[in-house]
């Protein structure tokens, strides 16, 4: 079962995490291709996923093709697919990776279309697929995308990032239809970081709106914001035109100004006052910027990169640091030339 072959016939899918996004994403795959699985940790919510034909908790109202199957069984779920592409929370992603490796067979290929960086770790994503999964190549989907859109067959392009060709082939063969177009790029690192990072500045932004600062000071952490992507970028080697393209300038953009990213709400909860725990739970789901803000001070530090606003969002999250006492400190800093 080599890549050839599979980009050559309709491939078989697995998509595994039944979240909003993880659905989408099996959703899109099973409109294309007639033989589609998703795995659901729990049991019962396969079951209920099944039976229903519908993730009512996530996407109500989205009608699974009858080509999507939902399962809870790990070798059901992996054995025999062409490609696995793996959609879970940052904080099980390295445990799903370390199921997935004994049941891989010779062919089969993995990707992700997880966000953030491992938090006990800091480690890319990558990273933790070469000491998981040793011998198989990078691939990451990434860029401005919400889940609901997806499912609804929303006008959507994302970026497929894979260091081999043959698999960026692949992953755009099992997505690439319809409402959603893929991009290839062979920069893994920049599309993770992009994919990362903005989750972070999307807080920032959120926390800006909820304290009540405007559109001016938006429009500023943004346009900062990236300048931030780009010096940390140029760090660690990653290219310049990936974080101006879909999964750095697109993906922040979409975080930024849509109430529909669980990164901005927890900063708008932020910004009115409300503290992180209860931000959490009036959101439901997981928020990895609130997650990644863990380690990117750590990762800018380790680069020799000053990254302010991460730094501001990391204090108001982490710290204690009062919403106003940090716009206070981003605009008192020393004046700088903007391309510094």
């Amino acid at each position: 079962m080599d890549t050839q072959h599979a980009i050559d016939r309709t491939p078989r899918v697995a998509v595994l995490g039944s979240g909003s996004w993880g659905t989408a994403l099996a959703l899109q795959a099973a409109r294309l291709h007639p033989d589609v699985v998703l795995w659901a940790r729990d049991p019962g919510q396969a079951e209920r996923l099944e039976q229903r034909r519908e993730n009512a908790r996530y996407l109500p109202g989205v009608v699974f093709p009858e080509s999507l199957h939902v399962v809870a069984d790990r070798d059901r779920a992996v054995i025999g697919r062409d490609l696995i592409l793996v959609a879970v929370p940052t904080g099980g992603f390295r445990e799903t990776l370390r199921w997935i490796a004994p049941r891989i067979q010779p062919g089969q290929r993995i990707a992700w279309a997880t966000k953030g960086l491992e938090m006990a770790t800091g480690a890319w994503l990558h990273e933790v697929l070469e000491q998981e999964c040793p011998g198989h190549s990078p691939a990451v989907l990434s860029g401005p995308s919400f889940a609901a859109e997806v499912a609804r067959e929303q006008p959507t392009a994302l970026t497929i990032a894979a260091s081999e060709p043959g698999l960026a082939e692949l992953v755009a063969s099992a997505f690439h239809g319809r409402a959603m177009r893929l991009y290839r790029n062979a920069d893994v690192l920049g599309v993770e970081l992009g994919g990362a990072f903005k989750n972070v500045l999307a807080i920032a932004a959120g926390i800006s709106d909820g304290a009540g600062f405007g559109a001016n000071a938006r429009a500023a952490l943004m346009t900062r914001g990236l300048a931030e992507l780009q010096r940390l970028g140029a760090a660690v080697g990653a290219r310049p035109q990936t974080l101006t393209g879909l999964s750095g300038l697109g993906d922040l953009i979409l975080t930024c100004t849509d109430d529909q990213s669980r990164n901005r709400r927890l900063g708008l909860f932020l910004g009115e006052g409300y503290d992180l725990d209860t931000a959490r739970r009036r959101i439901g789901q997981a928020v990895e910027g609130a997650e990644t803000a863990r380690v990117a001070v750590e990762r800018a530090q380790q680069a020799g990169v000053e990254m302010p606003i991460c730094d501001e969002v990391h204090a108001v999250l982490y710290q204690g640091r009062p919403v106003r006492e940090t716009a206070r400190r981003l605009l008192e800093r020393d004046p700088v030339a903007e391309d510094e």
